[in-house]
């Protein structure tokens, strides 16, 4: 906001903007009010026979012409909303508009102050001087505006002084004195407020330099996740290549520490990606109807083996229940939630069910362990924040990311998400999502034979990274399968030389702008049979994660566990023959 260039508003701009609107915010009450006041002078002084009314009513025909060309300048002010580049302009009209009132005022200082009638002038200048204090707070936001203010202040002391007795020269005296001290207070008022409005634009040009740091980091780290990602999903697919061969003792220890490494490694990494893959906002929900025991009895299987070597007892209590929401971001959530419960739990119970609320569901998740301070429940939900003193069993304090993961995502999925806890006696957490009616199944068509030998295939594996390439062709290797590696659709037609696969297993985005859904597309149609396929994606833009899905293959995300890929292989070879039943929803 400091900067001159075309198109940017500069400081001053900015600082202007603002006190113009200040001058024209109260919309013209105060020019009916003031119009409304002279009426009333006028009246009185009429009257009391102090002035003629000839004269009142030319005075007020010209308070009436100036107070009604301000109020419509005021109304056109409100209506345009101007930008702070046309700040200058609308301040002139302004100035100009409170010039033709102090005008006005000043040339009715003869009329107004009747002669041999002290008391009638004592409530003219007095309604004068009140009348510039007044202004002080509207007016002096822009000091031209104000001195315009004071201008009827000048013919009065002009008129005092012309009276020529004591008394009246005495007052002038005073007025003399008096000016400067208005005028001082103007000037600090409105030196006070111009500092403060420029501190409030530089500390929100600093916010916002500071959120477009931020947002321009996780866009990178977003946009780049597939390059990221890639090193560890080979590494992952090399180690489970490991594991399938006959190791010496030793050796396949230490095939477990790596592996377990980069399940560590995978975690961390997944979860910067995914806050800044959040804060890019390049994560959107996609409700459908879940079904809560499947998901909640993948996610047992994953943590208990944690849980029973601390000595935890983790109970799922078995639901029917089924919600609206997006399965793979309730999935995430479920699972941070209750794989932090475990982690920070040292002795005791950590329990999961469901209940219902008010046509919502409840997903909750227990613990016994050490509770939260009432301090620290708003601020364990913040980035890279440890509870002090909190760690795991084996020590890992971890990157404080779960729970700032879980906030963003219920906020996406609209689910509320809310902690109550005891110091010493445990937590508990509760996400809640609109209930959904199960899906009521139709009959199943007729299954097909199952491949004779599933196991044993001949796998197209294609990615543009030769890393990656290599340890796909090991690990499938080592399941027993045979692979044929290709960089694109070309290479995989050469390696190929007409033997139509069993399964492709495709990169996403591949070099020169190809995609996996147009690499199987040619292999489809280059061997005229519709090959099951599995896709693989380190993307994480949502219209290419929408493009990938709307081609109907199974999407698996890097880096992907071998465990992961087996499981999807298998069920994509047996599915092969075997019709999948249809459902109806309720």
């Amino acid at each position: 906001m400091t900067a001159d260039s075309a198109g940017e508003v500069t400081l001053r701009d900015a600082v202007g903007a603002e006190q113009v609107r200040l001058l024209y915010a109260d919309g013209g009450v105060a020019l009916v009010t003031t119009f409304a006041a002279s009426v009333l002078l006028a009246s009185l002084l009429v009257w009391q026979r102090a002035m003629a009314p000839l004269a009142a009513g030319i005075w007020l025909a010209f308070m009436a012409l100036h107070t009604v060309a301000r109020l419509v300048l005021q109304r056109a002010y409100l209506r345009a909303r101007p930008g702070p580049e046309a700040w200058r302009a609308w301040a002139h009209r302004f100035v100009a508009g409170t010039m033709a009132g102090g005008l006005t005022w000043g040339a009715g200082i003869p009329w107004l102050l009747p002669p041999g009638r002290l008391d009638l002038q004592w409530l003219v200048i007095g309604l004068l001087v009140s009348g510039t204090y007044g202004i002080i707070s509207s007016a002096g936001a822009y000091l031209p505006a104000f001195y315009t203010f004071i201008l009827p202040i000048v013919p009065l002391l002009l008129w005092l002084l012309a009276q020529g007795d004591t008394l009246h020269l005495v007052c002038a005296a005073i007025v003399i004195l008096w000016l400067p001290t208005v005028a001082v207070l103007g000037r600090r008022y409105n030196a006070s407020l111009v500092e403060a409005l420029q501190l409030r634009f530089e500390n929100a040009a600093l916010a916002r330099a500071a959120e477009q740091a931020n947002l321009a980091k996780s866009r990178f780290l977003a946009s780049a996740s597939h390059d990221l990602r890639q090193p560890i999903h080979a590494l992952g697919m090399f180690v489970g290549a490991l594991r399938g061969h006959a190791l010496p003792p030793r050796s396949a220890e230490l095939v477990e520490h790596m592996d377990g490494s980069i399940a560590g490694l995978d975690g961390l990494f997944t979860a910067l990606l995914d806050v800044s893959r959040l804060d890019a906002g390049v994560i959107e929900s996609r409700p459908e109807a879940v079904d809560l025991q499947p998901m909640l009895a993948r996610i047992r299987r994953d943590v208990l083996s944690e849980a029973e070597a601390k000595g935890v007892r983790l109970t799922f209590v078995p639901t029917k229940a089924w919600v609206v929401s997006d399965p793979m971001l309730l999935e995430r959530v479920m699972r941070n939630l209750i794989g932090n419960t475990v982690r920070y739990t040292d002795r005791g119970r950590v329990l999961v069910g469901c209940r219902r609320r008010d046509g919502r569901i409840a997903l909750e998740v227990w613990d016994t362990g050490r509770g939260i301070a009432p301090e620290q429940r708003e601020a364990i939900f913040e980035d890279f924040y440890q509870v002090a003193g909190k760690t795991s069993d084996s020590g890992r304090m971890g990157l404080g990311l779960g729970l700032a993961i879980v906030r963003r995502l219920t906020g996406i999925l609209d689910h509320p998400l809310t902690l109550d806890s005891e110091l010493g006696r445990g937590s508990v957490f509760q996400v809640l999502a609109p209930r959904s009616p199960a899906p009521r199944p139709v009959a199943e068509l007729a299954a097909a034979p199952a491949p004779a030998n599933p196991a044993s295939a001949l796998i197209l594996a294609v990615d543009d990274e030769s890393a990656v390439r290599t340890a796909m062709a090991e690990l499938l290797a080592s399941w027993g399968h045979r692979t044929v590696p290709a960089s694109s659709g070309a290479a995989a037609l050469a390696a190929l030389a007409g033997a139509a696969p069993d399964l492709i297993v495709c990169d996403y985005s591949l070099r020169g702008g190809e995609t996996g859904l147009e690499t199987i597309a040619r292999l489809q149609a280059a061997f005229g049979v519709r090959i099951p396929a599995i896709l693989v994606t380190g993307e994480t833009a949502p219209d290419r994660l929408r493009a990938a899905e709307a081609g109907g293959y199974p999407l698996l995300h890097k880096p992907l566990t071998p465990t992961r890929l087996r499981a999807a292989v298998t069920g994509q070879l047996r599915r092969a023959a075997t019709p999948s039943p249809t459902v109806a929803a309720e």
